[in-house]
Order: C-alpha cells, then structure tokens, then sequence
C-alpha cells in the first residue's frame, strides 16, 4: 500500500479508536456525575435500565476479591501490553479485511475506555443492564458493548474467509 493511503488508513482507523473511546468515557462521566452507587433507572419498562456500579475486577466482577497486586498484574498490567500489541498490529498491517480492522478498532477501543478508567479511576464504571426474561445480561458499559460489537465483526470477518489475514510479524 502506498505511504500516503496507509496515512489516511491510519487516520481514519485512530479517529474510529478516538470516538469509541470518547463515547465510552463520555456516558461514563455523566454516569458518574448523575448517578448515586448502584441507582436504578428503569428507560425501557424493566428491559433497559441503568444501575451505576464500581466494577473493580474483570467481566461480571470476576477477580474483584484478588489481592490489588494481582488485579493490577493482570487486569491493567497485561492488558496495557496486549492493547499496545493489539494498536501495533492495526497500524501496520493493511492486508486484512475491512470488517476485521473496523472490529479490532472497537475492540481496542473499549479495551482502553476500561484500562484508562482501571488506571484513573481504580474500577470501571459499569451502568447498562438489559433483560429480556431468557436474555439477561451483566450490567455493562459502551466500551463493554464496543469490544462485543467488534469481536461479532472479527469472527464474521474470519467466518467468511473472503480476505486472506495475515498475522505474522515479519
């Protein structure tokens, strides 16, 4: 690809990575602000509601009792690596399909909105929770449904195979 359309890929791929880290941490200042611990706000009958929570371990709370070294180890040391991995890989490779990048800019998106706030903050802010009977889910965050909405784009991205992905470091 020529320097100069690699710029503009480039450009574009952290401007995706800028919105999706500025909405997640956009909802969670307002969240934080106008909300008290654990509120409950019902938008949508008892389907869509918000309920502000501290989330100081990982997906559903997991490693929250962990003694604070190990939480830092592994839920803001490691991901700092594997997120400045994850931004290595989408900036210099520009053989992969557009479904995949887009999705990976989510995912690197929401990875940092949730590291930034561990590093910030101490703990994630977690608000959004949806329930649909059979269909519940944790409460979760923009930067949560970032890296959901980018991981269905990857793996629809492979499951078609239409782009060959190259993922090797040579």
């Amino acid at each position: 690809m020529k320097k100069s359309r690699l710029l503009i890929r480039n450009f574009v791929l952290i401007c995706i990575l800028a919105c999706t880290i500025g909405c997640d941490q956009m909802t969670k200042t307002i969240v934080r602000k106008e909300m008290g611990d654990h509120e409950h706000i019902k938008l949508i009958y008892d389907r869509l509601t918000l309920t502000k929570v501290e989330n100081s371990g990982a997906f559903l709370s997991i490693g929250d009792t962990f003694p604070s070294w190990i939480r830092f180890l592994f839920l803001s040391l490691l991901p700092l690596f594997v997120l400045g991995f994850g931004l290595y890989f989408l900036l210099s490779r520009s053989n992969i399909g557009k479904a995949y990048t887009i999705g990976l800019c989510f995912v690197l998106g929401g990875g940092i909105g949730n590291l930034y706030d561990r590093l910030v903050h101490g703990s994630v802010t977690d608000f959004m929770h949806i329930d649909f009977g059979i269909f519940q889910t944790g409460i979760f965050n923009v930067a949560d449904l970032a890296i959901m909405t980018g991981m269905g784009m990857i793996l629809f991205q492979l499951y078609l195979g239409k782009k060959h992905i190259d993922t090797s470091l040579g």
